[in-house]
């Protein structure tokens, strides 16, 4: 199984977040091209994670990344979130999750994602799939806690905006930090991070409103 996808390295995240004070730039979407949809997913849904801090709800848009907010749709509708810890928090920059509690679900969407024009900058509260190379998109997301538009010319495609539950989202548990192993994740799931990282906080249930 090749690695599980990341989005920066701790350098450049360091950067970045010596950046905060810099002016959101307004992100105009490339020229209209065509958004098969053959899955039926709406153009607009939102997604309410029920977490162990409380309520989120992202609101997704096709029109921003189509093959990003199908996927989700996807992995809503399969159960793949539920149960998912928010395993890396990098304070000032993402919360970042979305390597499943079996890894037997993890084995089973490992299929990467073709890119998506980056038609909206990452904003705080953007939601954007992590990715470790173009192409590269399966599972992970990652919330911004800030603006990050620094991301968007590396091809990082905002899918949704948490509409309700930012504060909930700033609550959740970063004494880890980036300490849990990605890797270990996939191959052992939450059977790993319960006996070493037991006060993360997690998803109960995703659903689609």
């Amino acid at each position: 199984m090749r690695p599980a996808g990341v989005i920066l390295s701790v350098p450049l995240a360091l950067l970045l977040a010596a950046c905060s004070t810099a002016p959101e730039a307004k992100k105009e979407p490339e020229a209209a091209k065509p958004n098969p949809n053959p899955l039926g997913v709406p153009e607009v849904y939102k997604v309410k994670l029920d977490t162990s801090k409380g309520p989120i709800v992202i609101e997704v848009h096709r029109e921003w990344a189509p093959r990003g907010a199908d996927r989700f749709w996807e992995l809503v509708k399969d159960g793949f979130y539920d149960q998912a810890r928010f395993f890396r928090i990098v304070p000032n920059f993402v919360v970042q999750f979305g390597l499943a509690a079996d890894p037997a679900k993890t084995r089973k969407w490992d299929k990467s994602l073709d890119d998506d024009p980056v038609a909206r900058t990452n904003r705080a509260g953007a939601v954007t799939y992590a990715k470790a190379g173009r192409n590269s998109r399966t599972t992970q997301v990652f919330i911004n806690l800030r603006s990050n538009q620094n991301l968007d010319d590396g091809g990082f495609a905002p899918f949704g905006q948490v509409t309700e539950g930012m504060g909930v989202v700033e609550k959740l548990y970063r004494g880890y930090g980036e300490q849990p192993e990605q890797e270990a994740i996939t191959q052992r799931g939450n059977a790993y991070l319960n006996a070493s990282f037991p006060l993360l906080d997690y998803i109960k249930t995703a659903t689609i409103l």
